[in-house]
């Protein structure tokens, strides 16, 4: 990545998860051209062949049956949160509407999606918070289960927290509500707009806890830096989103299908996915050695694969100055956090010389007083 003064930066924010392929990866530049000269938009009143391939092979790699596309991944959380609603008013329960979310969580910037995230910041001076999300503590599976009411539609989780400071649910935890939501009768929806397509070494995070949810929110690293996201979900749960209940204007554009299928060309590879599982293996197990020698810094590694965050002694602001000195790109996070999101492609060469700048900052840090961020 270059300056506007031509200084050089190795990225490892990845436009916050979402330049999955790099920056002008060539495959999915002659994807984007060769649509640019044929047809940018026909709304999806009209059937779509590279819509039609894109949702089959996301429905194919997937628990998925149904594939609705979006612009973005607040869009698609919309969808998912209409639909879980929907669904239970259309088995004769329109009383389920109200969702269930965890503390820390980020699902986006539409009014209803900082509802379900409950962030102070995010919320004020918006007005009142809009009705139907539950907040509850991250991670304690017995506050979950008594927070379930007769009007309770669904549980909304990240299977790790992106802007809440890489924090990761348990797989047990998964599993379990996995089947609280089969015991009560409620829809497991899975927001993956940072962890998905590839980002943790498996092509969705939830494929570790060997779960599946009933809807999923997908974005960022699908259109590899060109907007779009989608929603996913299985034939019962989007039952009553029948034609004309839900739509878009742009999302589904033959633009960004094109550079959709092009990054599935890509993560779809043989080999792929066990190449980004094997770089953060490396990856950790190198800022491993530098929390070794470095105690004053980095308290903590978090994350899994190529979605890694540093809790770090000093405010994240603080290091991710540091990490800039030395020219490279890292995305601060909740919790004291610093989040390393580099490309799905990077070299170990090019993994090595980041964590030789990330030990440069560190070495800086330690030579000079820091404001504490806890």
């Amino acid at each position: 990545m270059i300056g506007s003064d031509g200084e050089r930066y190795l990225d490892f924010g990845a436009g916050i998860a979402v330049n999955s392929l790099g920056h002008a990866h060539p495959h999915l530049v002659s994807a984007l051209t060769e649509q640019a000269q044929k047809i940018w938009h026909t709304s999806n009143l009209f059937q779509m062949p590279g819509g039609e391939k894109l949702a089959r092979r996301l429905a194919d790699a997937t628990f998925a049956d149904k594939v609705f596309f979006t612009n973005s991944g607040a869009e698609a959380l919309e969808c998912a949160i209409k639909m879980a609603r929907k669904y239970q008013s259309a088995n004769g329960h329109p009383e389920r509407f109200r969702v269930i979310t965890f503390e820390g969580a980020f699902h986006g910037r539409t009014l209803a999606t900082i509802a379900a995230g409950g962030q102070a910041k995010y919320l004020e001076g918006f007005g009142p918070k809009v009705d139907g999300f539950d907040q509850i503590a991250f991670g304690d599976h017995e506050v979950l289960d008594r927070a379930i009411t007769p009007e309770t539609a669904a549980i909304l989780v990240e299977p790790i927290q992106g802007e809440g400071g890489i924090r990761s649910f348990p797989q047990a935890c998964l599993k379990g509500m996995r089947q609280l939501c089969d015991d009560k009768g409620l829809l497991l929806i899975f927001d993956e707009v940072q962890t998905g397509v590839g980002r943790t070494g498996r092509l969705f995070a939830h494929e570790w806890a060997g779960v599946a949810p009933d809807i999923m929110a997908v974005a960022k690293g699908i259109g590899g830096g060109f907007p779009m996201g989608a929603c996913l979900a299985t034939d019962e749960a989007a039952k009553g989103m029948t034609a004309g209940v839900h739509g878009t204007t742009f999302g589904g554009n033959p633009l960004a299908m094109a550079v959709g299928n092009a990054v599935l060309d890509i993560v779809l590879e043989e080999g792929f996915l066990e190449h980004v599982a094997k770089a953060g293996l490396l990856l950790r197990q190198r800022l491993a050695e530098l929390k070794d020698r470095f105690p004053d810094i980095i308290d903590e590694i978090r994350g899994e694969g190529l979605m890694l965050g540093l809790r770090t002694r000093v405010a994240p602001g603080v290091f991710v100055g540091a990490l800039r000195a030395e020219k490279l790109v890292a995305i601060p996070a909740g919790d004291n956090v610093t989040r390393l999101l580099p490309p799905l492609i990077i070299s170990d060469e090019e993994l090595l010389e980041g964590v030789r700048r990330i030990e440069a900052a560190c070495v800086a840090l330690s030579r000079k007083p820091t404001t504490a961020g806890h």
